[in-house]
C-alpha cells in the first residue's frame, strides 16, 4: 500500500510540475511576443527624423484660425518599442514645447499615444487603430477641459500621406458637439 501511495504521489508531482513547466513555457512565449518590436514598429520608425510643422488651430466654431510654425524631432527609443517626438514652436504668441510617446501594443493590437506640453499640466492619452485604406491611425481618448476641469472626448486622425508628409487632425467634443480644433501638416 505504501508503494502504491508513493507511486501515486510521484506521478501526481510529475503531472503538476510538468503542467507548471508547460504554463511557464507558454507564458515566456507570450511575453517574448509582447516585448518584441514587429512590422508596425518598423512602420513607426520610418517617421524618425526632423520635421517642419504648419499648425492651424480653431478656438471656437466659425472663428478665424490661428496659425504658427513648429519643428518636431522623432526618434525610436527603448530598443525600437516606442517613438518619442519632441515639438518646439510658438502657440498664441508664446514659446511652445511638447512631447509625445507613440507605441503599438502587440498584445492589445492597438496604437497607444500620450502627449504632454508646457500649455497644461495634464497628460492626454489615446488609443487607436490602423486604417489601411486611408493610411491613417484613428485615435480616441480623453483630455481635460481646462474651463470645466472635466474630461472631454477627443479624436485624432494621423495620416501618413507619404514618406515626407503627414497630417494630424484633432477633434474635441463639448456639449455633445464635435469640433475640429487643430490641424498640423508635417513635412521634411
Amino acid at each position: 500500500m505504501k508503494k502504491l501511495t508513493l507511486s501515486v504521489m510521484v506521478l501526481l508531482f510529475l503531472a503538476i510540475t510538468g503542467g507548471v513547466k508547460a504554463q511557464s513555457d507558454a507564458m515566456m512565449k507570450a511575453w517574448t511576443s509582447y516585448m518584441t518590436p514587429g512590422d508596425v514598429h518598423k512602420m513607426i520608425a520610418k517617421s524618425d527624423g526632423k520635421w517642419n510643422a504648419e499648425v492651424t488651430m480653431w478656438m471656437e466654431p466659425g472663428a478665424e484660425p490661428s496659425k504658427s510654425k513648429a519643428v518636431c524631432e522623432n526618434s525610436m527609443i527603448l530598443g525600437g518599442r516606442y517613438q518619442q517626438s519632441v515639438h518646439k514652436g510658438t502657440m498664441m504668441g508664446m514659446p511652445f514645447e511638447g512631447m509625445s510617446l507613440l507605441g503599438y501594443d502587440n498584445a492589445k493590437k492597438t496604437f497607444i499615444s500620450s502627449w504632454v506640453d508646457n500649455m497644461g499640466t495634464g497628460i492626454m492619452q489615446m488609443e487607436g487603430t490602423w486604417d489601411e485604406a486611408t493610411k491613417s491611425i484613428n485615435f480616441k481618448g480623453k483630455c481635460v477641459d481646462p474651463a470645466t476641469g472635466k474630461d472631454m472626448d477627443i479624436r485624432e486622425v494621423f495620416k501618413l500621406v507619404d514618406d515626407n508628409n503627414q497630417i494630424m487632425e484633432m477633434y474635441c467634443t463639448t456639449d455633445g458637439k464635435e469640433m475640429k480644433t487643430m490641424e498640423i501638416k508635417f513635412s521634411r
